[in-house]
């Protein structure tokens, strides 16, 4: 993202009208969204992050917007996304820290320039930089999955208020399931022509996707904050029970389905998640919420499904369209995620559809 003479303007009245103008600024590594981020250190070594998330993306949906003014309106009204909004994420942040989790503390904010001072959690505490070197993998997923349960206990909440603005919390719905899931049959033939769609197969695709959206519409709901991985959870383990899960990616949240964050979590696209942790936090999951063992293994089965085919199509659309060749690292990993979920009896359909139009991706995982 570029970084102009009139955005460092905005910024450097921000810090100013913030008292953190005397602050070094330090950016840090570029986000895969629109923001970006940067360490403020004062005299005194006080920090603070710089949230900044400049108004450039099409608007997100509102509560009223009907099917046929999202498809005309971009991705974000599309997939219901937050377009980087500093309101969503100051709303969440506070509704999550009201809960006692660990969000960070929004110091300041002017949704206006897209600009916020929050809470720094420190650096190298992410879930995946802490495994790299060594640490107990099980552990960390163990508290992950039990502050997941602890989450989607709560009563989902509809609308919230910060930074003098109302936030909704929509549901992630039959469209968002759709354009998302489409990504796989619309650009994965074009990155590898060992899948090739007839006419035949197109509607036949139509025809699994639809049945696997309607199953998904039938499971209860529950608040998703969508970016539940590795890479976005921060080990605190000096606080206590759910607090020791940082927490950095929710604008994002909807209505949607406990076995999507669970996905995000042991179904992990850029790292491989071990046999263990995997097992393990799923048995603390059930065994926090006494949720049904079976039932949930269906819901994660569907939704992992789902999830995996809309990062297939995802990562094969940064290959084949946008030239990000590094993201050939992880289709391996994610194809055989695919793979998997559709192991399961609930989707039999869409695996017998895979099979004969990509067979290749249950021979290679």
């Amino acid at each position: 993202m570029g970084f102009d003479a009139d955005r460092q303007a905005e910024i450097e009245a921000f810090l100013t009208r913030t008292g953190w103008a005397d602050a070094r600024l330090d950016w840090l590594n570029a986000d895969a969204s629109t923001r970006r981020y940067g360490r403020l250190t004062r005299a005194d070594s006080q920090t603070a992050l710089l949230m900044d998330a400049p108004l450039v993306e099409d608007d997100p949906c509102t509560p009223d917007m009907s099917e046929e003014e999202r498809l005309a309106g971009g991705w974000n009204k599309q997939s219901r996304l937050a377009a980087s909004r500093v309101e969503a994420y100051a709303a969440l942040a506070g509704w999550l820290r009201e809960h006692g989790f660990s969000a960070p503390e929004i110091m300041a904010g002017d949704p206006d320039f897209g600009l916020a001072i929050i809470e720094d959690f420190g650096s190298q505490k992410e879930f995946a930089r802490l495994i790299e070197k060594g640490a107990d993998e099980v552990e960390l997923y163990t508290a992950a999955a039990s502050a997941l349960a602890d989450l989607h206990a709560l009563d989902t909440p509809r609308e919230l208020h910060a930074l003098g603005r109302t936030w909704p919390i929509l549901d992630f719905d039959a469209l968002a399931l759709d354009v998302n899931a489409s990504l796989f049959a619309n650009w994965y033939p074009k990155f590898d022509p060992r899948m090739r769609l007839t006419e035949k197969a197109e509607a036949r695709w139509e025809r699994e996707l639809s049945a696997l959206i309607e199953r998904a519409e039938a499971f209860p709901r529950e608040l998703t904050l969508r970016d539940y991985h590795a890479e976005n959870l921060i080990w605190l383990p000096e606080r206590d029970g759910r607090a020791r899960i940082g927490l950095l990616d929710f604008q994002d949240a909807v209505v949607g389905w406990d076995a999507w964050d669970m996905a995000m979590l042991v179904q992990d696209a850029r790292r491989p998640v071990s046999p263990a942790a995997q097992a393990t936090a799923i048995r603390t999951y059930l065994d926090r919420t006494g949720k049904s063992e079976a039932d949930f293994l269906e819901r994660l089965a569907i939704i992992g499904t789902l999830n995996a085919l809309r990062i297939v199509g995802i990562f094969a659309r940064l290959i084949e369209r946008d030239g990000k060749a590094r993201y050939k690292l992880f289709l391996p990993r994610q194809k055989q995620l695919l793979a998997r979920n559709l192991e399961h009896p609930s989707a039999a359909g869409m695996a017998a559809f895979v099979a004969e139009t990509a067979p290749f991706i249950f021979e290679e995982a």
